[in-house]
């Protein structure tokens, strides 16, 4: 379990950023199955995600991510922004959070789970099949991530 944030960082908004990586040819996404110890979301499915650390660019914090999820590898001028996500509250972010969904066709590496202890799988997902448990509405988020067009959802705002 993790120390809690100090105070002046329990008042910010926290900064994450996801990757959709999409194989045009089969016309698949890439997500992964949170495990059942996830703080947030167990056994739901979800893009690859993660925090920045402090002073990390997010294009950075993306392409960390996804290699650190996933394996996979991705430059970060290979990557695009397809979505942004703005939520009231998180777990971990009590004042909300800010996710940077950015979307890839090109990318080195096969797909495996690195993190068994967060994930219980990493499965390639045909777009016109994706799982019904999915944290945030993916399917709307990869909707709007491949329509070409950047997109906002706001979740818990009044």
């Amino acid at each position: 379990m993790s120390a809690p944030l100090p105070p002046a960082i329990q008042s910010m908004t926290m900064l994450a950023a996801a990757v959709l990586v999409h194989d045009r040819a089969t016309d698949r996404v890439l997500l992964l199955r949170r495990g059942p110890g996830a703080k947030f979301a167990p056994g739901m499915w979800d893009l690859p995600v993660g925090k920045c650390d402090p002073g990390e660019p997010v294009a950075a914090a993306a392409v960390r991510e996804l290699r650190e999820e996933t394996g996979l590898a991705v430059a970060e001028s290979a990557l695009r922004v397809a979505h942004v996500l703005h939520a009231a509250k998180g777990a971990e972010a009590p004042n909300g959070f800010l996710t940077v969904i950015f979307s890839t066709e090109t990318w080195h590496g096969e797909p495996r789970n690195v993190e068994p202890h967060k994930h219980s799988e990493v499965r390639w997902v045909s777009v016109k099949a994706l799982p019904e448990n999915t944290v945030f509405g993916t399917h709307r988020v990869v909707d709007q991530c491949l329509n070409e067009k950047v997109g906002l959802t706001q979740l818990g705002w009044s």
